[in-house]
């Protein structure tokens, strides 16, 4: 079947995520509320409930985020890692938080966002350009907040397990309870697979004999207990643990790029830890008053060997690498109705600690401390008009900075000199409602982005220099959107702008046969994203997600953008024949994609998924579904072909005792 026949096919199936919250019932999981960075209303914020998980299969965060309109999953094949863009905007330019908490490494900003799965999440909030100030730093295109859940009855106990190709599991156990003044909650779970099935189309070599993707194998624990106190109506006070225990194979480049090199790597194991407490405190009958405080802890294991035999390392490209990398902070949030706006503050704080040697070295330190003081104020004129500004002031410091290459008198390293960066932060936003049927906004920011410790000091396996005096990314987005709602049709479209300056970029030949990290780039992106839900009949639901982009590099047009499609879509089909029982077809289709900067592309592809569910009495649910029915080979990034057609199968279990 071609593309072309596939697309009509795909049109024809109709699919959005986001709106599904409006026509299917309210979620089982209980948001955690404290973890919420509300704004009223909010311009351009898609948010992915519980239910939408569970219909769509998701089992980590990149998964799962891929669903949002102008949202692109990518695969960094040469680390085995799982990434998404927004709106063009990669993760280091849309921080992830867990309940308001920033979770990104330290080091350079990202995060494997295949390692956090979604056993313990009741929703997540996407926000796109524009976000509210109260988030803090680095939110140059956008937030993606993820929201935990708590107890809702006296008593709870919900289960999963699941079996999936290529020999692998997926499990959780979540138990908690609620009672008048506090709660508890408890949930351990576990994703492991030996390997990835490689489509039958799959072109078999010496470096791949079989259908068996090799060192593609994943294991993922995941706890987290909270224990929270409410002693009234208005306040709350939480205590979270997380503990992330993760290993991955690392599977080799099977493209024909003669300059991507081949790694043999592997990672024994890739840890987080986590202790945050939330409060919220109304003061008065005007103003409440929300605090977090967190430690965070990362920590990886980076094995690279001679061959695929994984079993020596005595090549000069073998080395076993330790990160150990420490953040922690405190934000405080202020809140104050007043008759005809609310304002609001938020000052942040953050020390970032990088270690890092390999095996037999002595260890590199890098510290950062950023601050942030941010106020937003909701304007409200008649019963139709909100009028949103916003301005923040963000400091970077930097406290040390090693340089290992060079090495003092008395044994220890010399020091890159201190560099600091400040930042000024705008926005305006304005939202009409005509009535119920009829929403629309438009959105006005200034952005910033803090230069991360990799792109200061990183000598780039010997071939760059640093610097240390990198200044901050700025961007200038405008957003238009509106929302038409009848009775069985919704339709949100959006259209999107940013220029984007002093855009960090690699420059080639500083020195002969050197290049380095500089604000030197301009560029600008824009699109539009669309999203339609109809339900014709009770038992009928159509939907369709549809993202348009183009990125140009102004200063650097040789220069070409990576990981994000021009076009990408997701329709689906459901069917509801019985009250129990609930059927879906959905299918994405993504245009080709560079995954070099120059020119190697990975191509276009559609690919169709398939669940059938089940619900009994006694909360038990069943269900089973076919990803990629037509088993296509095709790759987010060239040289790393994913799953084949793959089959699944999950047993809920739900006991609630209120």
């Amino acid at each position: 079947m071609s593309s072309f026949h596939k697309i009509l096919i795909l049109i024809w199936l109709l699919s959005p995520i986001d709106l599904l919250a409006q026509t299917e019932k309210d979620s089982i999981i209980q948001v955690f509320q404290l973890g919420e960075v509300v704004l009223q209303t909010s311009p351009q914020k898609n948010q992915i409930k519980t239910d939408d998980i569970i219909r769509f299969n998701k089992k980590d965060v990149a998964e799962t985020l891929d669903l949002i309109p102008s949202v692109s999953m990518n695969t960094v094949g040469g680390r085995n890692e799982s990434s998404v863009y927004l709106r063009g905007f990669d993760i280091r330019s849309i921080p992830i938080y867990l309940d308001g908490i920033p979770v990104y490494v330290p080091y350079d900003g990202y995060a494997d966002l295949s390692r956090f799965t979604t056993a313990d999440l009741a929703k997540i909030e996407v926000s796109k350009g524009y976000s509210s100030i109260l988030y803090g730093p680095n939110a140059l295109g956008g937030t993606i907040n993820l929201i935990s859940s708590k107890p809702l009855g006296l008593f709870e106990l919900k289960t999963k397990a699941g079996l999936l190709s290529g020999e692998g599991f997926n499990n959780y156990v979540n138990v908690g309870t609620r009672q008048k003044k506090w709660y508890l909650q408890s949930i351990f779970s576990q994703y492991d697979r030996q390997f990835v099935p490689l489509s039958q189309d799959f072109e078999t070599s010496p470096k791949e004999e079989d259908f068996e993707r090799d060192n593609s194998y994943r294991k993922d624990r995941k706890f987290t207990t909270k224990i929270g106190f409410t002693p009234n109506d208005t306040d709350e006070y939480s205590l979270s643990f997380i503990k992330q225990m993760g290993e991955k194979g690392n599977p080799i480049y099977l493209g024909n790029d003669p300059l991507n090199k081949i790694r043999y790597w592997q990672w024994p194991y890739w840890n987080k830890e986590s202790v945050y407490f939330i409060s919220k405190t109304q003061i008065g009958s005007q103003t409440l008053l929300k605090s977090r405080v967190f430690y965070d802890t990362y920590r990886n294991q980076l094995k690279s060997f001679d061959n695929a035999d994984y079993n020596t390392q005595t090549t000069n490209k073998a080395f076993t690498s330790f990160y150990d990398d420490v953040a922690y902070g405190a934000n405080l949030e202020s809140a104050t109705e007043y008759p005809k706006h609310t304002f609001k503050s938020a000052f942040h704080y953050k020390r970032d600690n990088h270690q890092s040697h390999n095996k037999g070295q002595k260890p590199e330190h890098i510290k950062d401390d950023t601050y942030s003081l941010g106020i937003e104020d909701i304007w409200h004129e008649g019963k139709k008009w909100q009028f949103i500004p916003g301005i923040s002031y963000h400091f970077r410091k930097s406290i040390l900075a090693e340089n290992a290459k060079i090495t003092n008198t008395d044994g220890s390293y010399a020091e890159f000199p201190k560099n600091d960066n400040q930042a000024f932060n705008v926005q305006w936003a304005t939202l009409y409602q005509w009535n119920e049927k009829w929403k629309f906004n438009t959105s006005v920011s200034y952005k910033t982005r803090f230069a991360t410790m990799k792109d200061r000091y990183s000598y780039k396996m010997g071939t760059a220099l640093p610097n240390p005096d990198l200044k901050s990314e700025e961007a200038f987005n405008i957003d238009l959107g509106t929302e038409f709602t009848l009775e069985k049709l919704s339709i949100k479209p959006e259209v999107f702008y940013s220029k984007i300056f002093n855009t960090i970029q690699l420059v080639n030949h500083v020195e002969p046969g050197i290049s380095q990290m500089q604000n030197t780039g301009k560029a600008q992106f824009y699109g539009a994203d669309f999203s339609l839900t109809y339900r014709p009949l009770s038992y009928l639901n159509l939907l369709l997600n549809y993202a348009f982009i183009q990125r140009e590099n102004i200063s650097q047009p040789e220069v070409l953008f990576t990981d994000v499609p021009e076009h990408h879509l997701i329709a689906m089909i459901e069917v509801k024949p019985l009250k129990n029982l609930n059927f879906n077809v959905n299918a994405h289709y993504n245009s080709e994609r560079y995954s070099t900067s120059y020119g190697i592309k990975a191509p276009e592809f559609v690919v169709f998924h398939s669940q059938l569910a089940c619900d009994f009495k006694n909360g038990i649910r069943l269900e089973t579904g076919i990803n990629n029915i037509f088993d296509q080979n095709y790759a987010l990034s060239e040289g790393y072909p994913e799953a084949g057609r793959n089959y699944y199968v999950n047993l809920y279990y739900q006991f609630i005792q209120k």
